[in-house]
């Protein structure tokens, strides 16, 4: 089910790519991926989150990029709007709107793309404040576990890498598969123009090449993330005991009869 939608971010021209060459283009880069019985053909649900509040921020700006393309890509997005995320612990419970949303939209998820400025060579306390608010479990449910993850960054000066290697160290924290391709974008107030579309140029291609990625992993990890997120302390802690009538791995390593 679709979370609800306050505090999602609308996409300008959702479906304008002036900086995408058509010629080179897949539209739907996963295809053939996944188990071939069908389940690869819903859109992969991506959630993309941003690291600062500028009016023009270029986290947002990079990040709204990317979902233009993998919406030409495939996929269903929505962009969470932090404006008046509180910060952790502030409110007691976490009982406030933006916080219940944001852990929705991540359990809707099952990819997402997390974008930060470069700031004292981290990411932003904006950045870090809505992954803090993303529980490893919660009631039972685990909105990160088995996701997919991209990580991109812009920066004011020359390209750097800080924020997107900690972003890496935290997708692996909250037990997501980060994609091996990344995006970082060095001078973004150069990259930009004035209507805030990103101008041509490797930089632009690089983010294609993430977005791509993306899609490919979701699709093809799409019928094995309860396999691949089952574990012994889980099923302990939990008392789902292993029938080896029925688990494959049991049977594929029982003795076979002459």
């Amino acid at each position: 089910m679709s979370p609800t939608s306050a505090r999602l971010r609308d996409l300008p021209d959702p479906d304008h790519l002036p900086a995408l060459d058509p010629l080179y283009a897949r539209e739907r880069p996963a295809a053939g991926l996944g188990t071939g019985t069908g389940a690869e053909d819903g859109p992969p649900r991506i959630l993309l989150l941003y690291g600062s509040l500028r009016p023009r921020s270029y986290s947002r700006l990079a990040v709204e990029e990317a979902a233009r393309l993998l919406r030409f890509f495939g996929a269903e997005t929505r962009i969470f709007d932090p404006s008046d995320l509180p910060f952790p612990d502030q409110v007691p419970g976490d009982d406030h709107p933006a916080v219940k949303e944001l852990r929705d939209l991540s359990t809707w998820s099952e990819g997402q793309v997390w974008c930060s400025p470069e700031r004292h060579g981290q990411i932003t306390g904006l950045m870090k404040a809505q992954i803090d608010h993303l529980p490893l479990s919660m009631g039972g449910i685990r909105p990160t576990q088995g996701r997919t993850l991209a990580v991109m960054q812009v920066s004011g000066g020359s390209q750097s890498f800080n924020a997107v290697n900690t972003m890496r160290l935290l997708g692996r924290w909250m037990r997501m598969v980060t994609i091996p391709n990344q995006s970082s974008v060095a001078k973004a107030f150069q990259e930009f123009d004035e209507a805030g579309r990103m101008k041509p140029s490797a930089y632009y291609d690089r983010i294609v090449d993430v977005m791509e990625e993306l899609v490919r992993f979701t699709v093809l990890l799409r019928p094995h993330t309860a396999a691949l997120t089952d574990r012994y302390s889980e099923r302990k802690e939990e008392g789902r005991r292993v029938d080896p009538a029925t688990d494959l791995s049991s049977i594929a390593t029982a003795p076979q009869k002459p």
